[in-house]
């Protein structure tokens, strides 16, 4: 894609919109950190959920500077950095969204073939599917596709083409299912783990669904021991169908979004669901 003409212009008009913004420099990456908040000695921002500079007035970390502020836009403090910059950055969490940056043509037909349709906006090399609702932000989630949206930036390429649909859980589950195998990381389901050879009575999809279901309102529904209730609600499902093969990995995902969205980390609903198969001895 070719450089933004008249960054600083494109910016105010998306600030006018609601949109934080900040400059990017050639290699579209965002200008470095003066010399006061060079390796964040000036003790970055207090509230790194909230756009906008911390008291420095220059555009320093990173996608924490974007600004919704005109007044800070066409600050002398922003001229030098307007000055080289090359395109428009914004911070998609702070404007509400979550920006699937799929950078392959392999990566783009996944996501047609998987995802549901929102807006799109092409790039240099695939597309950036943009939807309603935040999320955290995730690298390499899968081969090609990364997601921006919390404590990221994107680069502005256009307003897309497209309705702008809510945040589905496909998307949440993808930070969640963590595909490159880590230490710690859950044994994927997708092979089936067998019981004695009896027949499974969880075929009927509405009894399993209506379990998992259960499940995610339990943890959701938690005020507090959050952490111990993950663990019991995974030894729950799993002392249930988890020798019969009908677990797969989107119902686990369904868990593990729910216990992030209270708190826990990806590293602890994998240890968790770890736990809970070895008590079983699954």
């Amino acid at each position: 894609m070719s450089e933004t003409p008249y960054p600083q212009h494109t910016a105010l008009s998306l600030a006018a919109s609601g949109v934080p913004v900040l400059p990017l420099r050639r290699g579209k990456i965002p200008f470095g950190n003066c010399t006061t908040c060079t390796d964040n000695a000036c003790g970055g921002r207090s509230n790194m959920k909230t756009p906008g500079p911390c008291r420095c007035p220059g555009v320093c970390h990173a996608w924490a500077a974007a600004t919704t502020d005109p007044a800070v836009i066409v600050s002398p403090s922003w001229a030098a950095a307007w000055r080289r910059a090359v395109c428009v950055g914004y911070h998609p969490g702070g404007a509400g969204l979550t920006v699937v940056d799929l950078d392959t043509p392999a990566a783009v037909q996944w996501a047609r073939e998987t995802l549901p349709a929102t807006r799109t906006v092409p790039t240099t090399r695939g597309e950036h599917w943009i939807y309603q609702g935040t999320m955290a932000s995730s690298n390499a989630v899968r081969p090609g596709v990364d997601i921006k949206s919390l404590m990221a930036y994107a680069r502005w390429l256009g307003p897309g083409v497209g309705a702008t649909n809510a945040l589905p859980d496909a998307v949440r589950a993808l930070a969640v299912k963590e595909p490159y195998t880590s230490r710690g990381a859950p044994q994927a389901l997708s092979v089936p783990l067998r019981g004695r050879g009896s027949e499974c009575r969880h075929r009927t999809p509405a009894y399993l669904d209506r379990g998992i279901a259960m499940a995610v309102e339990g943890i959701t529904e938690a005020r507090s021991a959050v952490h111990a209730t993950v663990y019991r609600t995974f030894l729950a499902v799993l002392s249930t169908h988890g020798r019969c093969g009908c677990l797969t990995d989107t119902h686990v995902a369904r868990l593990f979004t729910a216990a992030q969205a209270k708190g826990e980390s990806p590293r602890h609903c994998a240890d968790a669901w770890t736990n809970a198969r070895t008590t079983l001895g699954l």
